[in-house]
């Protein structure tokens, strides 16, 4: 039987359409071949799974993380595309960014081990000199030191020369009152009363937060602190310390003070500033700039979550913030904004404040301020001291 040669036509058709698909097919997979070789694009790499895990766990096992502080995880590496790079990703690009998670996370292991140590510290010092903490009250005027912070749930306290002012801005980034650190200048800081202090709540509201807050507070060598706020206050012109306290001091401890020292305060040497401070009497009260810091704050009475120095205060400070969650680009500042030609008080400077006072002068100091050096782990500042 013989089939119509219409259907022959249409199946000849469909076999010389097939074959030429076919043909069509391999030359495009021979031009794309060709195309590749010439520019291969980016390539697609996946992270090896077994760093990442280690970064995470030695970043997370820690025995005891103090409270308020949570447990924060070590940068995740996505190695598979890189929105900054138009290249491929090579083998050096994916070591630096493996370089970049394990010291990010040997950072935070390491920042807590200094919190763990700092508590060990503190609590033992405490339960020396202060056995009963748990039976005392929290007074309003120890409350009055602690600025409060609720859209992150931060107790600050203040301490004077240890970064306060720059640790106000930071709270008023946080609280939303301002979008940059950069924007806020100081009288702004200290005049403006944007930060609310913990005493302003009702009995309720201070209970609560002093138990479910993350407490801070920031320490400082004392003799350095001691002498910067000296310098501060009485080395450049200030219309409060002068008249205030100057007038005061010279009036006790100047012999024959010419009627403009006497008058104006100016002029008060480190010395007769010294002797005021140790004044069992004062002529004039104690100011939070040289008070100890124990007294400002109360650690033995206030167990605060987190314990920095000024000495590493912003290493301290923007491992905090990434610990309560702050926005990414907010990081603790860095400028000084009194007197900023003059040089940081560090501790050669302060030594050499120290060498115009003798050795029994030097001891007495070391006195007033040592249960602040025990507290904080501060070595001894002079050879002689005992």
């Amino acid at each position: 039987m013989k089939l119509p040669c219409s259907l022959l036509g249409s199946l000849w058709c469909l076999l010389l359409l097939g074959v030429g698909s076919l043909l069509l097919l391999v030359h495009l997979q021979r031009l794309t071949d060709s195309v590749l070789q010439q520019n291969p694009g980016v390539q697609v790499l996946k992270a090896p799974g077994w760093p990442e895990e280690k970064v995470l766990a030695a970043a997370t096992h820690t025995r005891h993380v103090p409270a308020g502080l949570s447990r924060v995880s070590p940068p995740v590496l996505h190695l598979c595309s890189d929105p900054l790079l138009k290249r491929p990703i090579t083998k050096r690009h994916r070591k630096l960014l493996l370089k970049s998670a394990l010291s990010g996370a040997e950072e935070a292991l390491r920042q807590r081990r200094t919190q763990e140590f700092r508590h060990r510290l503190l609590n033992y010092v405490c339960s020396r000199y202060q056995p009963v903490r748990g039976e005392r009250w929290v007074t309003l005027q120890q409350m009055s030191r602690i600025y409060v912070e609720d859209r992150y749930r931060l107790l600050y306290c203040e301490v004077p020369k240890a970064g306060c002012s720059n640790w106000k801005r930071v709270l008023m980034v946080l609280g939303g009152k301002a979008r940059s650190t950069q924007d806020i200048p100081h009288d702004a800081v200290h005049y403006t009363n944007q930060l609310r202090r913990l005493d302003s709540y009702d009995r309720a509201g201070i209970a609560q937060r002093l138990r479910s807050y993350t407490k801070v507070l920031f320490a400082r060598e004392p003799l350095e602190r001691l002498v910067s706020a000296f310098r501060d206050k009485f080395e450049s012109p200030n219309s409060y310390y002068h008249p205030v306290f100057g007038r005061a001091i010279i009036s006790r401890y100047r012999a024959n003070a010419t009627g403009f020292a006497l008058r104006t305060g100016a002029g008060v040497t480190f010395r007769e500033f010294v002797q005021y401070l140790l004044d069992a009497e004062r002529p004039v009260g104690m100011d939070i700039h040289w008070e100890r810091v124990g007294q400002l704050c109360s650690p033995c009475l206030i167990p605060y979550g987190f314990i920095g120095r000024f000495e590493s205060l912003r290493e301290d400070a923007d491992f905090l913030l990434r610990s309560i969650g702050a926005p990414d680009n907010l990081t603790f500042p860095d400028f000084k904004d009194r007197n900023p030609l003059a040089e940081r008080t560090s501790s050669s400077i302060a030594r050499k404040y120290f060498s115009q006072l003798n050795g029994t002068e030097r001891q007495k100091v070391f006195e007033f301020y040592y249960r602040d050096y025990l507290l904080f782990g501060y070595p001894k500042p002079f050879p002689d001291l005992h």
